[in-house]
């Protein structure tokens, strides 16, 4: 096992039975994230739903179906080269939005993740995930398809894959965040000094 692979173990193991906040109460298991420790993307959701809940992974509902085909089609990767995580590791109630508690509790975890891993690209889904790794306030409608170096890292705003679940009408926009990711990936010129300090961000393509 590599030291990446150990560590993110140690960071699961200090999660089990985790009680730090009320979602202990209500949760069938701690999802924690799932994929490769020497992966060069990794994507950010929201909260584990009912069928994460259930199997104690990650995007293994429609949301997380969609996810892999557009990784295969449009980036050429399968599941188990990238990593995916989401901002809380435990389910709310009725998949209701995270609370600030629950968010700011869960929140180191998550930079841990981050900071064992060490992707080229963080890619944040949706609003809750873009606001814990940026500290933004902008909605994803104007960060999407951004890249802002935040954390020391490039963190990507994209739609959540859910998003073309409920509106069919923003398929193609979903697609087109993955489109415009692959771009950044294949571009090996776009340095730090491109993205420049904290909280800046550039347009791409």
């Amino acid at each position: 096992m590599n030291d990446k692979a150990s560590q993110l173990d140690d960071l699961a193991r200090s999660l089990h039975d985790c009680s730090r906040c009320s979602l202990s109460e209500t949760r069938i298991n701690i999802v924690v994230g799932s994929g490769s420790p020497d992966a060069p993307v990794m994507f950010v959701g929201e909260a584990p739903g009912y069928n994460e809940d259930v199997q104690g992974l990650p995007f293994v509902g429609a949301a997380g179906r969609l996810l892999d085909e557009l990784l295969k089609e449009i980036l050429g990767l399968t599941r188990d080269a990238v990593y995916i995580a989401n901002v809380l590791k435990c389910r709310p109630p009725e998949n209701r939005d995270p609370t600030a508690l629950e968010v700011e509790t869960c929140r180191p975890f998550l930079l841990r993740q981050v900071d064992i891993i060490s992707p080229r690209i963080v890619c944040a889904l949706g609003n809750f995930a873009t606001r814990t790794l940026t500290e933004r306030r902008e909605g994803i409608t104007k960060l999407r398809r951004k890249v802002i170096k935040a954390g020391g890292r490039y963190v990507f705003p994209m739609f959540h894959p859910a998003a073309a679940l409920h509106r069919g009408d923003l398929y193609e926009d979903v697609r087109l965040d993955f489109v415009t990711l692959k771009k950044f990936l294949d571009s090996p010129e776009l340095s730090e000094e491109a993205v420049g300090q904290d909280s800046s961000q550039m347009e791409l393509f």
